[in-house]
């Protein structure tokens, strides 16, 4: 913003100047229609009907860049205009800031409490309040243990002290609280080790890698029961969703990284207003045989909603009391890679949104609820649906990808049709893949497991701070608390206590 000593005193070069600011303004004004514009269409992509065209990590970085750019186009023009940034609409959460924040109130007052106009005392008739967050970035602070040893000066063979505390690492530096960040920082924001260590450095903490690893393998052990808790549980529901993704493994043998797997089985009946807590576990293998999904389950019987891995339908086969429910989200999938030359594709496309918006109404209903209304108005879709690809499967190629397409749905028909007849039944997986979906962006970040050892960890921590997340509870806190009454000798058989789900409310 020019100040007034930078005036010319001569017309025409004021002229000139006045000019000059104006062809800024209207180039600055050009970029910031620009970068909306960019905005606009990655809001679009976000919230339009072909949402799925970019992925949703690729879609938020690129909406974090064009946001930066667009604040620091209006920041710009701004100082050129002389506009305050209070005159626009500004952007905020909404809601007021949470009321558990410690509050540092800071009185800004006026020089002198004499009127200007008469020079008589000043008294308050009010006050304007305004809440900025604030941030004190991680402090780190050492508690000093003393434990003072007393003798008997009478006898002297005698020397009391009470015993150490327990702790997760014996003789080691962390307290439970750090160990609790580490793991959150690992698994729940995507910060691998060595990335951690050089953060903590920046406040003096030298932390080497290999100490932060240790302390994440110990803690991992102590924490290994309680997913296996979790699993248990979710082998005794009636229903359940399966998904597994790929884990790359360091292989040292052959110098390069094998493809281990993740395994999620997760359960979620808020959607028909169920009362249990919603739940996942995750399961590492070092492979993805066939046999992983028949022995991951254990004892279940019910209902196993999933996609078309045929290690599933291998389960179902053998075992009479799992029933399969498929997934129409991953029917979808097929058909919209081939929307945009197949009309064909585009009709099956509008057929299954209307399935979905019939869910859409339904969702939280009891289960009768969901069952009426699908009988009345689902049930004609798919049927309708199935007439139609059994008569475009006779009119195309059967090596076309729309063919293959058809046919993923068709051989699977009986369990995509299986949620009209059963309320607690979902449209699709996708509870389960909106769980597996961070473990992605954890595998992005770390880009491979550095054992199998490694995966079961992960699968481990990462369970647990999932389940927290599904129930609405702070992983750290959680962490915190649990691995310290581990470390006081919380006894096996009460591992019930210690679930995430028991601190809601």
């Amino acid at each position: 913003m020019l100040a007034e000593a930078d005036l010319p005193d001569d017309i025409e070069a004021l002229r000139a100047l006045v000019l000059e600011q104006d062809r800024k303004l209207e180039n600055a004004d050009a970029e910031m229609a620009r970068l909306k514009a960019m905005l606009d269409a990655f809001m679009r992509h976000r919230f339009g009907a072909r949402s799925e065209k970019l992925n949703p990590d690729q879609l938020q970085l690129g909406l974090e860049d064009v946001e930066t750019a667009v604040a620091s186009a209006e920041t710009a023009n701004d100082a050129k205009s002389g506009t305050a940034a209070t005159d626009r609409p500004r952007k905020r959460n909404r809601g007021a800031l949470p009321a558990h924040l410690e509050r540092i109130e800071q009185v800004v007052d006026v020089d002198s409490k004499e009127c200007p106009c008469c020079g008589g005392a000043l008294h308050q008739i009010g006050e304007d309040v305004a809440e900025r967050l604030d941030v004190v970035p991680t402090t780190f602070r050492v508690l000093v243990t003393r434990r003072p040893r007393y003798g008997c000066r009478s006898c002297e063979g005698a020397v009391v002290q009470t015993p150490a505390p327990p702790r997760i690492v014996e003789g080691g530096l962390p307290t439970e609280a750090l160990i609790a960040q580490v793991l959150v920082a690992k698994y729940a924001d995507h910060l691998p080790l060595y990335r951690q260590a050089p953060i903590y450095a920046r406040q003096g903490i030298q932390l080497d890698r290999s100490t932060l690893a240790d302390w994440v393998g110990r803690a991992a052990w102590w924490l290994r029961p309680l997913r296996d808790h979790i699993l248990a549980k979710l082998r005794r529901s009636k229903r359940l969703f399966a998904e597994e993704t790929t884990a790359p493994v360091l292989d040292p043998g052959r110098g390069r990284t094998k493809t281990g797997q993740l395994w999620a089985y997760a359960r979620d009946d808020r959607p028909w207003g169920g009362s249990d807590p919603p739940l996942v576990a995750y399961v590492y293998a070092s492979d993805r045989k066939a046999e992983r999904p028949e022995t991951h389950p254990g004892e279940f019987a019910g209902v196993l909603q999933v996609d078309g891995y045929g290690g599933y339908a291998a389960l179902a086969r053998r075992r009479q009391q799992v029933v399969l429910a498929f997934c129409w989200a991953h029917v979808r999938r097929k058909f919209y890679e081939l929307a945009a030359t197949s009309p064909v594709a585009t009709e099956v496309l509008r057929q299954i949104a209307l399935l979905y918006a019939v869910e859409d109404e339904v969702r939280g209903l009891p289960p009768e609820r969901r069952r009426a209304a699908r009988a009345e108005r689902s049930r004609v879709i798919v049927d309708e649906l199935r007439l139609d690809l059994d008569a475009r499967l006779r009119q195309v190629s059967s090596k076309s990808r729309l063919a293959e397409a058809i046919r993923y749905a068709l051989t699977r028909w009986d369990g995509l049709s299986r949620f009209l007849d059963d309320g607690r039944i979902d449209l699709d997986s996708n509870t389960v893949e909106r769980s597996i979906r961070p473990l992605a962006l954890n595998r992005k970040n770390a880009l491979f497991a550095g054992s199998d050892e490694g995966g079961d960890n992960w699968a481990v921590i990462a369970t647990l701070i999932d389940v927290c997340k599904l129930n609405g509870v702070n992983p750290h806190t959680w962490l915190t608390a649990t691995l310290s009454k581990l470390a006081a000798g919380h006894p096996a058989k009460q591992l019930a206590e210690l679930m995430p789900w028991n601190d809601v409310g």
